[in-house]
């Protein structure tokens, strides 16, 4: 059995850089603390909120199935997002209450305007989709 990722072991899969600029969306008492924590430790400074008003190179989107219409988050999140940017939608894992069926999700993304790129493991009750931009428009 192998032993439980530290913090910013897990949060380099989300391939974040020190000094980019993330959004957290969706944030509850739900979400994987660890993961936080290490984004944190890897970009240098705190995850901004909705209230930002400037570009993001990253968002992380927390969404769960009672949360409301994932097409409308997706759009929100992706408003304040730099030409490269990227989405992380992080949802419950598949068993885990509010998880959302993987074809909903591209749907959603790709009504959207986004396309999935990969699905990691972001904690132990957490699925992470990378969701960008078609490349056209990168």
């Amino acid at each position: 059995m192998s032993a439980t990722p530290q913090p910013v072991e897990r949060a380099t899969r989300l391939a974040l850089a020190s000094g980019q600029v993330v959004q957290e969306v969706g944030y509850d008492s739900d979400c994987d603390i660890d993961l936080r924590a290490g984004v944190v430790e890897i970009i240098g400074m705190d995850l901004v909120d909705l209230d930002y008003d400037d570009v993001v190179d990253a968002a992380l989107l927390w969404f769960r199935e009672d949360d409301g219409d994932l097409t409308d988050a997706l759009v929100d999140a992706i408003t304040p997002l730099a030409d490269q940017g990227v989405v992380w939608l992080l949802t419950p894992k598949p068993g885990r209450e509010g998880h959302i069926e993987p074809e909903d999700i591209a749907e959603a993304a790709q009504t959207a305007g986004l396309r999935q790129t990969s699905t990691i493991s972001a904690g132990e009750n957490w699925q992470g989709t990378q969701l960008v931009p078609p490349r056209a428009k990168r």
